[in-house]
């Protein structure tokens, strides 16, 4: 899950990218019956998420009306939804300060502008359509072919971005469940407070293992037919907080569309981390439905058409508007390509 030690060949990109670059990452070694298996597991656990989401939405919204959620977004007032935006903004650029300090851990050089557009292209994408490594790896290896990285270099980045995504989240949880307050959470949360401290401090006793290992372990690693190599333990604290900060961010996004007052910003991300883990896990893209029927199973007391409104809104402003960006700047992008290499 760690950069790769960097490939000095620059090859221009093979055709059927997604094979090779599934070739450069870490891949588990096992006997077919066993490969079987675990697919077949992690489809029965997908479906049984989506279902139990499906209920819990109905369970939650299935009384409230269309209009009741439209007079809920109209509450929100312009100066919210440009507060939404610019934290949606602000969380693709925190993603492109880790994008841009993977490339350089993987020993490719490239200027902070393109890595800046090569990370939103490529998390704007894999958000959507579901945030695996094959495909945002993909997506930033035809995005950098013309700035002469390799595909392990890409599958480094992509690597150190997805475990900077993991430990940063495990921070922000952490701090989240031992700053809400005991009566916080018991008004507003289903989680209850002596869980959500040995959470939170197991969480933060993870991180700090992970930043511990870093500092005294600087031989390359054989690890999935791999040579990796732990960072430093100042990238690794770079990670931590870089990570926990995006996902705070993108927390922040439904927090601020709910209503003022209506749950505490600690005791909602108690609850927001859990969902966004379950949301992957579940293997649904973007975690639709899944994600949703997490927070709502994981809060209580808010009002179903503002929490309907904020999800909404959530993946308007964090989904939808970057995925379509994102897909006309890698479009242009490649039209421009192919336009230099006629000439």
């Amino acid at each position: 899950m760690l950069p790769f030690e960097p490939d000095a060949r620059h090859d221009p990109p093979p055709e059927d990218m997604e094979e090779e670059l599934a070739a450069a990452l870490p891949a588990t070694q096992g006997r077919r019956f066993f490969r079987l298996m675990r697919q077949l597991v992690w489809h029965l656990l997908a479906f049984l998420l989506l279902g139990a989401a499906a209920y819990i939405l109905w369970r939650e919204f299935h009384e409230i009306s269309l209009a009741e959620v439209a007079e809920a977004v109209r509450a929100w007032g312009w100066d919210t939804v440009a507060l939404a935006l610019g934290l949606s903004a602000s969380s693709f650029l925190l993603m492109g300060c880790v994008e841009w300090m993977g490339l350089r851990w993987a020993g490719a050089k490239i200027a902070v502008p393109s890595a800046l557009a090569g990370s939103f292209i490529a998390s704007a994408i894999a958000h959507t359509l579901g945030a695996n490594l094959i495909v945002s790896g993909a997506v930033r290896a035809r995005f950098y072919a013309k700035h002469g990285i390799t595909l392990r270099q890409v599958a480094a980045a992509t690597l150190f971005h997805g475990f900077s995504f993991t430990v940063g989240l495990s921070t922000l949880a952490g701090l989240a469940l031992l700053l809400a307050g005991s009566r916080d959470i018991a008004q507003v949360s289903r989680i209850a407070n002596p869980v959500a401290d040995g959470l939170g401090v197991a969480l933060l006793a993870g991180v700090l293992g992970y930043i511990v290992l870093c500092a005294v372990l600087h031989r390359p690693l054989r690890a999935f037919g791999h040579s990796v190599r732990l960072p430093s333990w100042r990238v690794a604290i770079a990670q931590a907080t870089i990570g926990a900060l995006d996902n705070a961010v993108a927390a922040a996004i439904i927090w601020v569309l709910l209503p003022a007052g209506a749950i505490g910003y600690f005791t909602f991300v108690g609850a927001y981390a859990p969902s966004v883990v379950v949301g992957l896990v579940s293997h649904v893209p973007g975690g639709v439905g899944v994600f949703e029927g997490s927070v709502s199973t994981l809060t209580k007391g808010l009002q179903p058409a503002a929490l309907a409104a904020a999800f909404l809104g959530y993946r308007l402003f964090f989904f939808l508007l970057p995925l379509l960006l994102a897909s006309l700047a890698l479009a242009v992008d490649t039209l421009r390509e192919q336009a230099r290499r006629r000439r």
